[in-house]
């Protein structure tokens, strides 16, 4: 069959509306679009995807580029209870989830004496990444970081927040007042991305608690209140 024969008989299925042929391979019709959005003001992000992402991205903070692992979160994202930290440590650095050291395993602990687990809480810090030494961030990495947490906040839309040690407690409520006198009482948490203000609690680190056994007792009447709420409320 010669060239201007199949020319032809193209040209003749063309102008009968044919205009896809079968071949070996699929035509790809559709353009496919990137999951991976990009997004350049926080305020933007929609989803914990793509905020895990933008701060994987961020250049805001130089822990970042100390840290092995971007921390993002562990826990149920469905979840009413969020607890948040002050920043990863070295297991969690190593491992890329938060509470997962010694400090970690007294959490769980805890959760366990009012009936919490994993599966029925959400964790963060409010830095995602490891303060050289494991020493707590300071002022400037709080406010570079405040943003990551704040929207995460925002996003989870917790009924209750516990707020894990003086680090975060003076962050996330925004006060001086120190870890000691913050706990004991409930607070509200409010930011302009969520509908109503957050019932919030301050309780002692369980870093702290392994270095300070003696305020477990504290600790605990923390706990016995927390655990009143979620009965009463049935936020678990």
């Amino acid at each position: 069959m010669s060239f201007n024969s199949d020319l032809t008989k193209i040209k003749f299925m063309l102008s009968d509306g044919i205009n896809y042929f079968m071949q070996n391979t699929p035509n790809v019709r559709y353009q496919r679009q990137s999951k991976i959005k990009n997004i350049n003001n926080i305020q933007d992000v929609d989803s914990l995807s793509d905020l895990e992402e933008f701060i994987k991205k961020s250049s805001i903070c130089a822990l970042k580029n100390q840290s092995t692992k971007t921390v993002f979160a562990d826990g149920n994202p469905s979840a009413k209870i969020m607890l948040i930290g002050e920043a990863p440590g070295a297991e969690e650095d190593k491992i890329g989830k938060p509470f997962v050291g010694l400090a970690g395993k007294l959490l769980d602990k805890m959760l366990a004496a009012i009936n919490l687990d994993r599966t029925k809480v959400y964790i963060s810090n409010v830095v995602p990444w490891r303060p050289p030494g494991n020493r707590a961030p300071d002022n400037e990495e709080i406010l570079q970081c405040m943003p990551f947490i704040q929207r995460h906040i925002e996003l989870i839309q917790p009924l209750i927040l516990i707020l894990l040690g003086g680090t975060a407690s003076k962050a996330i409520l925004t006060t001086n007042i120190g870890i000691t006198k913050l706990r004991g009482n409930w607070h509200n948490y409010s930011s302009l991305g969520l509908k109503k203000s957050i019932l919030t609690r301050a309780i002692f680190h369980p870093a702290f608690l392994l270095r300070s056994p003696e305020h477990k007792k504290e600790t605990w009447q923390d706990l016995l209140e927390i655990k009143k709420k979620i009965e009463a409320h049935e936020y678990s």
